[in-house]
Parts: C-alpha cells; structure tokens; sequence
C-alpha cells in the first residue's frame, strides 16, 4: 500500500518527507531525550514498525538516516545500538531541535555561546579584510532592522540573527559561513531567551550601538578592533543568557 507523504522537512540535509520522517524524527527525540541511552539496543523493526504506523523501508530508511546524524550504530544481525554523545553531530539541525524539544536546551545554549566565543571574533577580524560593499550593505541592513525593531523583541532577534549570520558571510570563509547557517535557529532561540532579562527597550538600543561598533571597525578595515566588538557582543550575549536561564530555573523550582 502507498504511503502518505507528510511534510516534515526540517532543513537539516536529510529528507523528513514521508512516513520515514515519522520514524527520525521520534526516535532522534527519544534518544536524545534519554528515552534511550548510549549503548542501548533500539527496538526490533517490527516494534518500530506498530509504534509508528509505518512499514519496515520506512523504519530501515529512518535508521539510514539517524545513523548518518551520528546517533546510531547499525549491525546487520546484531542491532542498532545508540552511540556515546561524542559522536552526535551536534550541528546537525534536527539534533539541535530535539535537545530543545526534549528539554535539554540550556545545555546546547551554554555550549553555542561558547562556541561563538571563538568563531565570530575571527570571523569578524576576516570580514574587515575581506567585506564586500554587499556584505557591508547587509549588516548595515540588519542594524538598522535592529534599531527599527527595539520594541518588538521578536523582530529585533530576528535582525540580530541576520547581522550575525552577514558577519559569518563576509568573512568569506565557507566553513565559518556554513556554521552560521546550522545555528541560525539556535541563535534565535538563545537571543529570545536572552531578551528576558531586558528591563526596558533601553536595553536593546544599547544592544544595537554594541553591535554598530563591530559594524564600524569591519568597514573601517581594523580586524583586531572588530574581533574585540565582536567578542564583547558574544559576551554580553552570554552573560545575558546565564542570568536568563538563572532565573527560568529558579522560577520553575518556586512554581
């Protein structure tokens, strides 16, 4: 019998379409949720098959696939067992959603700001040697979005999102650019939950002058001047997300 397409393309370089996508995108939860631990045996085909209502090409492709994300170990006649977290790729989109979706978000949030730590200086002293008049049209594009949106905090993440993502593309470097593109989602979800700890919308127009500095030093060719805005912007951010995810923890430990 044909299978029913559903459309659960989640744009992490692996078809979600079909019945298949069921089957990845429950089992990835799972596991990362700890439902199944490193070391574990998934169940057999004809287990997976009842639970999610799809044949055993749907369960043997999803496998395929989490496999390829890193999370399992297929064996013919033996299993497939889940991998220890060090060999996750922790890039990959899907994985990135499901830490969120199985409440393990704070963790990834700490660990892609310290990340960024590292990558965006660089990529911001690249991007003073190497900017376009394009590249620079585009930050100057998402700062003034930024600005335009200091009372919709919504928007504003979204403009800082894409000044972010326009520094990583201006370094012209593709693997720096590449690392901004995975993380964009997650970007946006740690600077939402950053937001929380604004007291008023003075905080973001101060915000925004921190972000038009690594603008003026990129365009000014200084790239020892840009990555030093650019690592005091990271570590604003950061601060910001500690004391955010602070308080969420300790409001849900009075509720």
């Amino acid at each position: 019998m044909a299978e029913i397409v559903a459309e659960v393309d989640r744009g992490a370089g692996y078809s979600m379409r079909g019945l298949q996508g069921r089957v990845i995108d429950g089992v990835g939860r799972q596991i990362i949720g700890g439902t199944y631990a490193p070391g574990d045996f998934l169940p057999k085909e004809a287990e997976l098959t009842e639970q999610f209502g799809v044949s055993r090409t749907s369960v043997r492709e999803g496998m395929r696939v989490l496999a390829a994300k890193g999370l399992v170990d297929i064996r013919q006649k033996i299993g497939t067992r889940v991998r220890q977290p060090e060999n996750w790729n922790v890039f990959d989109s899907d994985i990135l959603r499901w830490h969120t979706e199985v409440g393990r978000g704070d963790e990834i949030m700490r660990n892609l700001v310290e990340v960024r730590q590292i990558m965006e200086p660089a990529a911001a002293r690249l991007a003073a040697g190497r900017a376009s008049m394009d590249d620079l049209r585009r930050m100057d594009d998402a700062l003034a979005g930024m600005v335009a949106n200091a009372t919709d905090r919504e928007g504003y993440a979204h403009a800082d999102v894409e000044f972010h993502l326009a520094i990583y593309a201006a370094s012209h470097n593709v693997l720096l650019r590449q690392f901004g593109s995975v993380v964009a989602d997650f970007m946006y979800a740690s600077f939402t939950v950053q937001q929380a700890t604004a007291a008023d919308d003075e905080v973001f127009h101060e915000d925004a002058e921190t972000h038009a500095a690594v603008f003026r030093a990129i365009n000014g060719g200084n790239g020892e001047k840009a990555a030093d805005a650019m690592l005091h912007v990271v570590l604003d951010g950061k601060n910001a997300l500690i004391k955010a995810l602070s308080e969420q923890r300790d409001g849900a430990s009075t509720a």
